[in-house]
This record gives structure tokens, C-alpha cells and sequence, in this order.
């Protein structure tokens, strides 16, 4: 056997190919990298197994319980609300409600929809719309919807005689105002949860209620009980292998508060018949006690049906926003007694000191001096002192002391924005309710930043009387009156006295907090204040003198605030009682009001009357 021959070019270009193929390392940065990812994969594995079984173990395991069983709620009640008295205005009624489980529908389709149009028929809803719920529904999340609670009778009779295939009745509870639109604003209102309820919170279900505004939202953890559950566990296949029951429902706790649910009903009635008489719209009334911050009373027109929610979502006058605390507003002539405060202890202005009041305030306009600024004044006023201005309310007065005028210093914008924000005007209140807001205070610094524009001293003028751009909200200003009226301290104000549990144990009790303390600041001028407040119900030149009739001693401040481009006007009036030992202060605001503060003053008498013969009288 003869050995093959090798070809001499083919052993000599596989030499060459040799000689040009080099080993070249992987650099060492390939390898870090490589590491480097494969530690970030495994830290990201890691960290949502951590979430998973750890801090999300009790959602995950809940929602696998109920992949394996099927659960019944037993549903807890909410805790009840009191007033002050003891008087429920929030309760609970049984309820019975209408769910759909799709599991137990009919397979063929034709039979699915027949009973769905049945449905959509016997419970008064839309076709269209019970197709929807179940479209977008999250059926990971539940195994049914709720159709409708608290059926009607007839609806109820209809459901339970027939046994529709996928149809439950189950008994529930249903949220009951003693007076509805009386408590709205006050109270708030419930709503089932959603699915970002659900991520908040694992121990909720669908369909639970919980607050959504007023006492309900912010005390929702304590007035929400927990629901009980019957559960039957199933095989994979779906047969039943026992029952348990996993807890009975836990009540919620209950609300003890500072209303005067009495009071707060004829506080809303009146101010709705005014508004009524006027035609107009929206009002606000809230009442506190200025020694200690409870909140006595607090009302919002228009009020909404707590039942029926969604008959006020598209209200035109906006039914479902509360205004006592949402709302910003320029306080008009109500902030001069804060102003005086200001101007007596900076040294501004003496208490006897007098200033004329022609009825109006010119400005020499450098640049044009045949058309010079001219600042009004409601009314021609003469001389007047710091108590006169109060009680007469003169612009042209405030004007000089505020911004300065010739020989008349003023305390500039620079001061006047120290002053609101010693009284907090620049912050909540930190009532214990949802949906409050803080003021807004204007300053140069922000005006040129907004408009470009420079600060002029027409701005202070405005400021100075409560117009221009400077808001705050009825609540922070009843606060900051009640601290007037106090002495000096600003209080947080308080609705809820205590939290009870069904056993009747008080488990929360609140007490009053001080925001701000201003005696050493204050408290050797207030009495000039005082005076002026006092004066303007008891002068004949006072704008609130309707009230100098009452059996009992009132102070208060009037204002009107021009809004829209001077088109409508909002109407306040602020005082408090008995002027000497306060136990009582009130704010009413009217809306667009016919006739400016004077539509307020006549309320604000009748509610203080009413305080008097029912609260104060005969102790």
C-alpha cells in the first residue's frame, strides 16, 4: 500500500495560514462586565422575591386564598358619628345587595346574554353599561361585580323568587345621613374601592366601601371595621372539601366630635333660605370655639346626597367641593383687623391717630401726572381713628397704613407678608379633614417672576383691604379672627373629640394644639382692636350694628371682595361672642351676594341668637 502524496502548495499555504492566525486574549473589562450584569439580573430576581414573599406575602396570599375557595364577605359596619351631645348624624342601615358571578352563568352565549338583558331590566340598568362593567373589570382581583346595593324591595322580591343563574343577594350595610345635605361637606361621603385601593392595602376587597372626603376619608381607618369571611375550600377539580370561618366581622370605631348637630342644622337652614332670597347659589358658615379650636359647626352650600353621589358629579356650582376648607378666596375688609394688629405693633400708627377719608385716595403718576392713580373708598368716611376705621371699615384709612401716603408711613408689603404668616395665613390649618388647601400670599419677588412686572405700590393698597392676588380660605380665616379674639394663640382647629370602639372604650382622644402663640406680640394692642370690632355692631356708623340688639355683647368685621373684573361680589361677615369672653366665633360667606356684606349680617344675627337662647343662656 503506497502512502498519498502530499502536494507541496497545499502544505505551504497551510503553514501561511498558521503563521497569520494569533491567539488574542479577551480583554479583562469583558469579564467585569459580563459580572457586573449578571450581579445586577440577580439583585433584581432577588429583590421582587424579596417583595413578593415578604413584604407583599399577605396581598399575594390573600388573592391565592381566594383563587382555591370560594369566599362570602360578611361585611363589618362602619363606626357611627356623634356630635358633641351624643347625637348620631352618621349611621348604618341593612342593606341587601345584587352581585353577578360569571362562573356560574350559562356556557352558551346566547343564554348568557339573554340573562344579562334580564338583568339590565329587572335592576333599572343600562345594557350598555352592565356590559362595560364587565368588559373592564379586573377579574384577577375578584370573582364578582357588584350590580347593585341596597336593592329596592321589589327589586329584591324579583331577584330572590326567580334564582337567576350568576346572581347573589347578600345582606350588607348601607352609609345613612340623619340630614341630608345638612352634614355633606362635613361628613364626605364613601365609594367602593379601586384597584390602587387594592396595591395600598391587602386587606380590602372589591367592592368594599371607604371614604372618599370629609370625616369618612380622613378617619376612614378608624370607621372602617373588618369584614368577616366564610370560606369553602375546593380541590383543583372544584370540589367542596370543607368550611371554615375564617374571623366574624370587627365594627368599626365610632366618631365622638365638637358639632352641635342641632346647631349645624338651623346654621345650614338659614344660610340656605338667604341664599334662596337672593337667588343665589353658594354659601359657606363655620363656627369654632376660639378658646380651644373646636369646631362647633361647619356648612356648605350646595350640599350633595351622600346616598347618591353621582347626581352631584357634574353639578354646575360644583356640589361635591368643600369649600370651608378647599376654597381660596380674598378676604376683603375681613383682614383689617389683622392690618390694625400689624400697624399698632410695629409702631405704624397711634390708636387716636386720625386720617381723612374723602371717599377716595390719589397717587401722583410720575409719568403722567394729569391722570393720577385714584384708590376708592366705599363711602366718604371724615376723620377717622383705628376703632372708627374698623367699625366704618375705611379703605382710604387702611390704604395709608398699609402702603403709606405723605407723611403717613405704611408697613409695605414686606411686613404685611410677616404678619400673615405669623396668623399661618400662608398654611393649613391642619383641621382634621380631607381636601384643605393653604392660603396664597403675594409678595415683589413673585410678581416679577409670574409677570414681569414690578410690585407697585397700587398692589399694597390692594393687599391691604383683602383684594388683589392675595387668597386664603374661610377656615385659616376663622382661625386667625378666633386668635384676635383669644388674645393671641392660633389653634388647630378640631372636629373629633375621640375615637370609641364598639365596646365603648375610647381608644384616641384628642386635645387642643397650639399652631402659633402671639400674646407677647400682641397682646398690649388687641384691646384697641377689640374696641374697633365691638364698634362695629354696637355704633350707629358700624357696618354690622344689625347685631347691636342681641342679648348678648357681639364683635365682628364685614368685608366684600370684588372678584371676576369687579363683575360679582363675595360677602363676608366674621365676629365672634360674647365680645369680653369669647366662647363663640362665625364666619359667613355668601357668594355673588346681591347686596355685598349686608346679605351676611342679618345670618350671622340670627345664628348668634340662636347660640345665645339654646347654648349660652342661663349659665
Amino acid at each position: 500500500m503506497t502512502r498519498p502524496r502530499l502536494n507541496i502548495e497545499e502544505v505551504l499555504a497551510d503553514h501561511l495560514l498558521r503563521e497569520d492566525v494569533r491567539e488574542v486574549p479577551i480583554q479583562r473589562k469583558f469579564f467585569v462586565v459580563f459580572l457586573w450584569v449578571a450581579l445586577i439580573l440577580v439583585g433584581i430576581v432577588l429583590i421582587r422575591f424579596l417583595y413578593v414573599g415578604a413584604v407583599r406575602y399577605s396581598f399575594y396570599s390573600m388573592r391565592a386564598l381566594r383563587n382555591i375557595s370560594d369566599i362570602i364577605i360578611n361585611p363589618a359596619p362602619r363606626g357611627v358619628i356623634r356630635d358633641r351631645f351624643g347625637k348620631e348624624f352618621v349611621k348604618n342601615d341593612h342593606s341587601f345587595n345584587a352581585y353577578l358571578l360569571p362562573r356560574f352563568l350559562p356556557k352558551e352565549p346566547s343564554e348568557r346574554s339573554k340573562i344579562l338583558i334580564h338583568l339590565s331590566e329587572v335592576l333599572k340598568i343600562d345594557f350598555q353599561e352592565l356590559w362595560k362593567k364587565i368588559v373592564i373589570r379586573d377579574w384577577q382581583l375578584t370573582d364578582r361585580i357588584l350590580l347593585v346595593n341596597d336593592l329596592s324591595q321589589d327589586e329584591l322580591i324579583e331577584l330572590t323568587s326567580e334564582r337567576i343563574p350568576g346572581i347573589k343577594v347578600e345582606s350588607g350595610f348601607k352609609r345613612v345621613q340623619e340630614e341630608p345635605f345638612v352634614f355633606s361637606h362635613l361628613v364626605g361621603y364613601t365609594g367602593l374601592v379601586d384597584s390602587n385601593d387594592l396595591e395600598d392595602n391587602f386587606s380590602l376587597v372589591m367592592d368594599d366601601e371607604i371614604g372618599r372626603a370629609g370625616l369618612e376619608s380622613f378617619y376612614d381607618g378608624d370607621l372602617r371595621g373588618l369584614n368577616g369571611e366564610d370560606i369553602t375550600f375546593k380541590d383543583a377539580l372544584g370540589k367542596i372539601q370543607g368550611a371554615n370561618i375564617v374571623n366574624n366581622p370587627k365594627p368599626g370605631n365610632s366618631l365622638d366630635t365638637f358639632i352641635d348637630k342641632n346647631f349645624q342644622t338651623f346654621f345650614y337652614k338659614r344660610l340656605e333660605q338667604t341664599l334662596k332670597d337672593l337667588g343665589r347659589n353658594i354659601g359657606v358658615g363655620v363656627a369654632m370655639n376660639p378658646k380651644n379650636g373646636e369646631i362647633l359647626a361647619l356648612v356648605g352650600i350646595p350640599g350633595f346626597d351622600a346616598s347618591n353621589v353621582a347626581d352631584s358629579l357634574d353639578s354646575k356650582y360644583q356640589a361635591l367641593f368643600n369649600r370651608v376648607v378647599g376654597g381660596k378666596y380674598n378676604p376683603g375688609s375681613t383682614i383689617k383687623p389683622l392690618v390694625a394688629t400689624a400697624a399698632l405693633s410695629e409702631g405704624i400708627i397711634f390708636p387716636d391717630k386720625e386720617i381723612f377719608s374723602s371717599g377716595s385716595l390719589e397717587v401722583p403718576n410720575l409719568y403722567n401726572p394729569d391722570m393720577p392713580s385714584k384708590f376708592l373708598d366705599w363711602k366718604a368716611h371724615g376723620w377717622v381713628n383705628l376703632a372708627s376705621a374698623l367699625a366704618r371699615s375705611s379703605n382710604v384709612y387702611f390704604y395709608e397704613v398699609g402702603g403709606g401716603f405723605q407723611d403717613q408711613k405704611g408697613l409695605g408689603i414686606g411686613r404685611l407678608k410677616k404678619w400673615w404668616q405669623k396668623f399661618l395665613l400662608d398654611k393649613k390649618t391642619n383641621i382634621d379633614i380631607s381636601g384643605e388647601t393653604a392660603g396664597f400670599l403675594p409678595d415683589p419677588d413673585w410678581k416679577e417672576k409670574t409677570t414681569d412686572q414690578p410690585w407697585r405700590l397700587g398692589d399694597t393698597y390692594n393687599v391691604t383691604i383683602g383684594q388683589g392676588d392675595f387668597s386664603i380660605t374661610p377656615i385659616a380665616l376663622l382661625n386667625y379672627i378666633s386668635a384676635i379674639a383669644n388674645g393671641g394663640v392660633v389653634y388647630q382647629p378640631r372636629i373629633v373629640k375621640d375615637v370609641v370602639n364598639s365596646q365603648g372604650e375610647t381608644i384616641k382622644e384628642t386635645k387642643p394644639v397650639v399652631l402659633a402663640d402671639l400674646r407677647k406680640d400682641i397682646g398690649n394692642v388687641l384691646p384697641y382692636v377689640w374696641e374697633g370690632m365691638r364698634d362695629a355692631v354696637r355704633q350707629p356708623y358700624g357696618t354690622a350694628r344689625l347685631l347691636g340688639n342681641l342679648p348678648v355683647a357681639v364683635s365682628g368685621k364685614t368685608g366684600s371682595a370684588q372678584v371676576e373684573n369687579n363683575t360679582k361680589t363675595n360677602a363676608f361677615f366674621v365676629g365672634y361672642a360674647p365680645s369680653d369672653d369669647p366662647e363663640i366665633a362665625i364666619l359667613v360667606l355668601i357668594e355673588n351676594s346681591r347686596e355685598g356684606s349686608s346679605n351676611t349680617v342679618p345670618i350671622a344675627r340670627d345664628v348668634f341668637l340662636w347660640y345665645y337662647q339654646n347654648r349660652l343662656k342661663g349659665r
